[in-house]
């Protein structure tokens, strides 16, 4: 009896140690590998020690650098190649750089489509940097052979030649090129480098979070050396020499964005959203009579401690709101349900499923109301510059290209990044422990933007009062130094922290898992829309100002114009978009999320290119 007890006590005491052992393995496991989800390239669960993290996020912090540097090479300037070099005037300039503009961010869309449906975020990388770098080498020769011909035409001084259509329609080719391969890249790249942090981590999660300020400077720091050194080249004629140092960092970022490929964290292709969302509107409209219950827990929802089955992302929790979609997870009589799910997904919906279409619908709101903005930022790359070339722009015997002024904007950038970093997010976490919002942060953006707009009005205002009445047609008639453009400059790079930062951070956060590259495709596509608004803007203003005895406010001959009141205008309209966006974050509610998605061993896949 007693040999009895003393086994039974003894096999406690094994069964308590074994339990202890298994909780010791599961500790140093979870230490040891990723919780959020992420695999490595082989589709195993990602060792923290051999994976992402901040060796990984600075490789992808200069490729975006050096990429950017290659598109601003082409894109700040790209305004004065019209007009120099193929012989367009400002306003239909101004307006080609819009559309073209517009459409690098439209393409964003379909690079963000294919890395969260089928391809992932590398293998998107990878190819559309490639696309990307092709474009550039077409730009160059074409600009080289064809273009810019006599040698050294294009600058201030010399206009070049005619050219043939088919020699025009290689160029629009060659910049289109970019325009798909810079497009498709960008939000896969911001969302690429946020995935090598495990959010699930305390430590690495603050990481992610700093990642995304690190992102846009690295973006404007890349812009630096486009905005000052190959922008002087460009402006002296030199095209065709800055468009191939833009093609070689162009391919460097992609070389070295292949060398880090051991390293990278992944997460897998949730497959294409469009018909997951349908499938709520048609179980909804199908159970329109359908009565929710009261209880959210009645609601459809697979029974797994692992990814959602149709979003393969982590589950999401009831929200209210949209009660009329709800409908799509009530399980009714008719509807066949297995041990796996639904047999028939159109007339059963997962509770995640519903959730991952109202977060789409509730970020729809905050993103148009970003769009006012991108229509200001997108002054920046036509009529500052064309401000700037008609006013006083040399320094003693320097001159300073119109579209250098861009670099005070950069430089803004940088120190408001830092000062924000540094300074105002730990003393407002001080006074209250979340800090500035990023529903907040993008509402001071929009404030410094109707600033910005005013202070380019005023400047305006002052540069009309400084032409030389003696010299109408002179090229830069206007005595007022283009120094006063800083302040305009410095107020955009400050609203642009605000906003863009905040954007990138927010979207990323509140976009489903299997809608990371859409939430920042959102970002890009809000500038795009910005700039086809822009260009449609001008047109009607245009449109409405010219007449008879009036050149309108944006004319070929600034000097006759009134730029000032499109200025103002701008500033209107970003404060009834302000006044619109206070009740949207308002109404805005935040995403949530059950927990950690883990990895199941039988869906290993490989993300080699």
């Amino acid at each position: 009896m007693a040999a009895a007890k003393e086994f039974k006590g003894g096999l406690e005491v094994e069964v308590k140690r074994n339990e202890l052992r298994s909780r010791r393995s599961k500790a140093i496991k979870d230490d040891e590998y990723t919780q959020d989800g992420s695999v490595d390239r082989h589709g195993r669960p990602a060792l923290k020690s051999k994976t992402g993290g901040w060796a990984s996020g600075i490789l992808l912090l200069v490729n975006q650098g050096l990429a950017t540097l290659a598109f601003f090479g082409v894109g700040v300037n790209l305004v004065l190649f019209l007009t120099r070099v193929l012989g367009q005037d400002n306003a239909e300039a101004a307006n080609n750089v819009s559309k073209w503009t517009g459409t690098v961010y439209i393409f964003s869309l379909v690079g963000a489509f294919l890395s969260d449906s089928y391809w992932g975020r590398y293998k998107t990388c990878a190819i559309f940097q490639a696309i990307f770098v092709i474009g550039l080498v077409f730009l160059s020769l074409v600009s080289y052979l064809f273009l810019v011909k006599p040698a050294g035409c294009g600058n201030r001084l010399t206009r070049c030649g005619n050219h043939s259509s088919l020699e025009i329609g290689v160029f629009y080719l060659s910049i289109y090129l970019i325009a798909l391969g810079n497009g498709g890249y960008q939000p896969s790249i911001a969302t690429f480098g946020a995935d090598q942090f495990d959010e699930e981590d305390s430590q690495e999660s603050l990481s992610k979070v700093a990642f995304f300020s690190f992102f846009y400077l690295a973006l404007n720091l890349g812009s630096l050396f486009s905005n000052t050194i190959l922008d002087y080249f460009e402006d002296g004629g030199r095209w065709a020499l800055g468009f191939w140092a833009s093609a070689l960092s162009a391919l460097f970022a992609l070389l070295l964005f292949l060398v880090g490929t051991p390293r990278y964290r992944h997460f897998k292709p949730g497959g294409n959203p469009l018909p997951r969302i349908g499938q709520v509107f048609v179980s909804a409209a199908r159970k329109w009579r359908v009565e929710v219950p009261l209880n959210s827990r009645s609601l459809f929802e697979v029974d797994s401690n692992e990814c959602d089955d149709v979003t393969r992302g982590r589950k999401m929790l009831h929200t209210k709101g949209f009660k009329f979609l709800d409908r799509a997870a009530v399980i009714t009589p008719k509807d066949c349900i297995e041990k796996d799910g639904p047999q028939n997904k159109w007339l059963l919906c997962t509770v995640t499923q519903v959730e991952e279409l109202k977060c789409i619908l509730r970020l729809l709101p905050i993103w148009l109301c970003t769009i006012i903005y991108s229509v200001v930022f997108a002054q920046m790359a036509s009529l500052f510059v064309e401000q700037g070339a008609i006013m006083k722009t040399t320094i003693s015997n320097f001159r300073i290209p119109p579209a250098s002024m861009s670099s005070f904007d950069i430089l803004s950038v940088a120190a408001f990044i830092l000062f924000y970093r540094r300074l105002l997010n730990p003393i407002v976490s001080r006074l209250r422990r979340t800090g500035l919002t990023e529903l907040e942060r993008m509402g001071v953006g929009l404030l410094i933007a109707i600033m910005a707009m005013i202070a380019a009005g005023v400047v305006e205002i002052y540069r009309l009062r400084f032409i030389n009445s003696d010299c109408a047609n002179c090229e830069s008639p206007s005595s007022l130094s283009i120094l006063w453009q800083i302040p305009q400059y410095v107020l955009i790079g400050a609203s642009e922290v605000f906003m863009y930062v905040g954007q990138l951070e927010f979207f990323n956060e509140q976009a489903p898992d299997g809608l990371k590259s859409f939430g920042s495709a959102l970002c890009m596509t809000s500038i795009s829309l910005g700039n086809y608004v822009s260009s449609l803007l001008v047109t009607v203003v245009m449109e409405i100002t010219t007449k008879d005895d009036r050149p309108g406010w944006i004319p070929g001959n600034l000097n006759k114009g009134h730029m000032d009141r499109f200025y103002f205008l701008l500033a209107a309209l970003t404060t009834v978009d302000f006044i619109i966006y206070l009740a949207s974050a308002k109404w805005y509610q935040c995403i949530k999320l059950q927990g950690k998605c883990e990895v199941s061993d039988d869906e290993e896949e490989t993300f080699d290119v």
